[in-house]
């Protein structure tokens, strides 16, 4: 394949034409049955449904095929599949290697619902969770076991956001035929190339960056050669799909990514860097800066950051932070992330969704995401956050 930079793959990838049949966007392609002009035409589909072709709607039309193909010549790996959320991704490549009775490790700052899956459904499978300290490196050899069939990755982690040193986890968990799984919404496609840190499985909220637009849920899995087959059969299996309009959207996001990450990332730096001269800011977790949990494998391995980060702050209570955060202007209160719009979320009691590692934090954290407006706008409207919330603590 021609060596092309990373603005051109972003444009090109999946743009084959036997995808897009000569159009600048690949068609939505809506599909449960497809009907064959004789057997022999039938029975050639039947034979070649894992390898892109038009066979039943669920497997997948052009639409579909596109954007998987641009996937993995994005993020790596030989085949992507297609979950109508980033949840059903996790899960569902989960399930696709545990069997009850198995044991697997996951990392303490996963993504709530992630903990949750594990907790439930897991457990009621049979199969034992073992949560793990983000920042554990070598240390996790002494926590697997010969059931052990998954060690699972979230780097950086939700909300605390600590980066963790993913090739020495996935080299120790080779040795031990352990599958390894990332989530690796917060690098998306571009900052973070999974397989080439020893990742086997790499999954995306496609929610979040690819889509760009809060207006799409759908999850990704990206697997190396080793784990795609029965990836790929055992997702279908468990009924996994997504519809060709969420797909035609994500591709349409896909091809701004470039410039929109570089926009937040730049944003997020001045936000970052202005908060953290904050007097009522603690310290500041943003994986660019020095100040947060692995920072130095940050500069190792990836290639950018983004809009995500939090921050700690060294008082406040309930009523304080109500103050700071009802009166927001141009900060916007809601779950996900990764649209063009700032959002902000409080986080009172982090150690709640923690069992492995507890954190004692000066005060209270916030979680950002810095969109794509004026950064001198969102910085005014923290700063007249800041004055409700320090009135509240004067006058309580």
């Amino acid at each position: 394949m021609e060596k092309k930079a990373l603005d051109t793959r972003i444009v090109t990838a999946g743009r084959d034409k036997k995808w897009t049949q000569k159009l600048v966007n690949t068609p939505v392609s809506r599909a449960s049955t497809i009907v064959f002009d004789s057997v022999a035409d039938m029975k050639a589909a039947t034979k070649n449904r894992m390898n892109k072709a038009l066979f039943y709607g669920r497997r997948g039309t052009n639409t579909h095929f596109a954007f998987q193909e641009a996937m993995v010549e994005l993020e790596g790996g030989v085949g992507c599949a297609l979950y109508p959320c980033g949840t059903a991704a996790i899960s569902n490549a989960i399930l696709s290697f545990v069997k009850s009775g198995d044991h697997i490790l996951m990392v303490d700052g996963a993504y709530e619902p992630t903990r949750n899956f594990c907790d439930t459904i897991l457990a009621n499978m049979g199969v034992e969770t073992t949560y793990y300290d983000p920042m554990i490196g070598e240390g996790i050899r002494e926590l697997i076991r010969p059931n052990t069939s998954v060690l699972f990755l979230e780097s950086p982690c939700s909300i605390t956001m600590e980066v963790q040193d993913v090739p020495t986890l996935a080299r120790i968990a080779h040795e031990q035929d352990i599958v390894v799984m990332l989530d690796n919404t917060w690098a998306s496609p571009i900052n973070f190339q999974p397989f080439e840190h020893g990742v086997d499985i790499s999954v995306q909220a496609a929610t979040k960056y690819i889509v760009g637009h809060s207006d799409v849920m759908l999850g990704t899995a990206t697997a190396n050669e080793r784990c795609w087959d029965r990836l790929r059969e055992y997702s279908y299996l468990m009924g996994q799909c997504a519809s060709p309009d969420d797909v035609y959207l994500a591709t349409r996001g896909l091809r701004t990514l470039g410039v929109r990450m570089r926009q937040h990332e730049e944003n997020a730096l001045k936000v970052a860097k202005w908060l953290a001269a904050r007097e009522e800011v603690d310290h500041v977790r943003h994986p660019a800066l020095p100040s947060c949990e692995g920072h130095e494998f940050f500069k190792r391995d990836f290639k950018g950051s983004n809009g995500l980060f939090s921050l700690v702050l060294n008082r406040g209570n309930t009523e304080a932070l109500t103050a700071m955060l009802d009166g927001m202007k141009h900060f916007g209160m809601g779950y996900s992330w990764g649209g063009f719009e700032s959002l902000i979320l409080a986080n009172e009691n982090i150690n709640s969704l923690r069992t492995a590692t507890q954190k004692e934090f000066a005060g209270p954290m916030l979680r950002l995401h810095i969109g794509l407006e004026d950064t001198d706008d969102l910085i005014r409207d923290l700063e007249l956050g800041f004055e409700r919330f320090n009135e509240v603590l004067k006058n309580t």
